[in-house]
């Protein structure tokens, strides 16, 4: 932070679970002034409170009110994002959320058109790229030409969380949780991928909903993913296996087979002949070590002007992915994001790619 740059002051809804570690953050960024607290859980509210010498508030409305509150913090489940961020914006407050964004696209574009009416900064709680270790290697071995011409990647984001959900739970109804895990974990790597690969425009989806039989969520997902700049790749989001986080990006002289949980990795080459064993991959390190990019994003943002990253339009452009996907499971069909959240929207735009592949876009004769 700059010399005479005051702290903002803030709000923060859910402080509890991962609510929590979000508060840990926003003291380790330095930044900021957590003034008000609240919390469905009324020891939540107390405790958070205490620990941050915070005003305990028994309400979102309540919380809005506090003097000199310039913005809020909301670590909720997704199924209430939307709600809070509109009226947290049309009070003329910055927001800062937690992933993903919201559960339809009516309630995505209802959310673009209050952070566009309020004129406030708004940011999502995926990782920012500086602080992103993934990103930041795949972006150096491709710079390099370590990879090659990049083929196509492999996704896999899974855990068993699915079978955790209990009776009546939000996350257990497909309506407010569309894409099980592909909406509550795989969000995290759709981010990723466009940031990396340019904007999907075109998903294939096979979902199954019969495994778990105590949810209507979906259980598995595999998604074939069309980018615009032509790579093309697959994703799996499964939600009811043992953790499993890779990405798998193959080009025609090396493949890297990155764990993204543990971030650890090793690199492939394609020689001819025998096959290559796999080396260790050094994954390159954060820019900051206290994992508070996006926090800072969206200080730099209020005060400073910047553009706010991630920002709503990103993760505007992540969830229609979400929707894409269950729209082609139940078509059986390619589906463009594009018809969910139309390109008049301004849902489109052009994302900081990172690494750009050496292909040739599809045309449309293609496909």
């Amino acid at each position: 932070m700059q010399p005479g740059v005051p702290r903002m002051r803030i709000g923060q809804i859910g402080v509890w679970g991962f609510g929590g570690y979000r508060r840990q953050k926003i003291r380790e960024s330095g930044l900021f002034d957590l003034i008000a607290v609240c919390d469905r859980n009324p020891e939540a509210t107390a405790a958070a409170a205490r620990e941050e010498n915070a005003r305990a508030c028994a309400n979102f409305d309540e919380l809005l009110a506090t003097p000199g509150l310039e913005g809020v913090v909301i670590s909720t489940g997704a199924d209430s994002h939307a709600e809070l961020m509109i009226k947290a914006l049309d009070a003329g407050l910055h927001v800062f959320c937690e992933k993903p964004l919201c559960a339809t696209a009516e309630q995505t574009l209802e959310i673009l058109a209050a952070e566009r009416r309020s004129g406030k900064k708004a940011v999502i709680g995926f990782a920012h790229p500086e602080d992103n270790r993934v990103r930041r290697t795949v972006q150096r071995l491709a710079a390099n030409g370590e990879l090659g011409t990049l083929a196509a990647y492999q996704s896999d984001s899974s855990h068993s969380g699915g079978l955790q959900i209990k009776p009546g739970e939000w996350r257990g109804q497909r309506g407010r949780n569309p894409g099980g895990n592909l909406f509550q974990c795989g969000v995290h790597s759709l981010y990723l991928l466009q940031d990396l690969f340019g904007p999907v425009v075109g998903v294939s989806a096979l979902m199954r909903y019969d495994v778990n039989k105590k949810t209507q969520t979906a259980d598995v997902t595999s998604l074939l993913l069309r980018h615009e700049s032509g790579m093309v790749g697959t994703m799996n989001c499964y939600h009811v296996t043992a953790y499993f986080h890779e990405l798998r990006v193959f080009g025609d002289v090396a493949n890297a087979y990155i764990d993204t949980h543990l971030c650890q990795g090793t690199l492939q080459k394609n020689l001819k002949g025998p096959v290559e064993p796999r080396v260790p991959l050094t994954l390159d390190a954060p820019a900051c070590a206290d994992l508070t990019g996006n926090l800072r994003s969206w200080f730099r943002a209020v005060r400073e002007g910047e553009a706010p990253s991630p920002s709503v339009v990103d993760a505007a452009r992540v969830m229609a992915i979400v929707f894409a996907a269950d729209r082609s499971s139940e078509e059986r069909r390619e589906v463009s994001p594009d018809e969910v959240l139309p390109v008049s929207t301004g849902v489109k735009t052009t994302p900081t790619i990172t690494v750009e592949p050496k292909l040739r876009p599809l045309a449309a004769k293609d496909h």
